[in-house]
């Protein structure tokens, strides 16, 4: 039995598969569905889990050299929202680039894990390095 970090099954299993170079995707719970990728919906209620929260337990046993979101995410967000998404991604280059270029890197990812957050465009592409 596991005793700490990811406990989900479906997650780990995505996880393992993330190799270099390989895409995940993190979005919220309002993200459309690509039949052609792997998702687990992991959203509970409004907010539980945040991508935030996702991204740290991700982050604990992966090495991410990039991340690409939406624009729209820091016009639609407040100063104090997007620092939250900045530290939660320090050390990470990120890309900023219009929505709809975003959704066309989906299809190309392992996987995508959705949450149940509210934040406009808190979706996030990582790139395993």
């Amino acid at each position: 039995m596991i005793n700490s970090g990811i406990l989900n099954p479906q997650i780990l299993s995505l996880l393992a598969r993330v190799r270099h170079t390989n895409a995940l995707v993190i979005a919220d719970r309002g993200f459309p569905f690509w039949p052609q990728i792997e998702t687990v919906d992991i959203s509970l209620v409004d907010d539980v889990p945040a991508v935030l929260q996702v991204l740290a337990a991700v982050r604990a046993n992966h090495n991410f050299t990039q991340a690409c979101m939406a624009k729209e995410f820091q016009k639609n967000n407040t100063s104090a929202v997007c620092g939250k998404f900045a530290k939660g991604l320090q050390g990470i280059p990120t890309l900023f680039e219009p929505h709809l270029e975003f959704k066309k890197r989906v299809p190309g990812a392992i996987g995508l894990i959705r949450t149940g957050d509210t934040i406009q465009y808190a979706n996030m592409i990582l790139i395993s390095g």
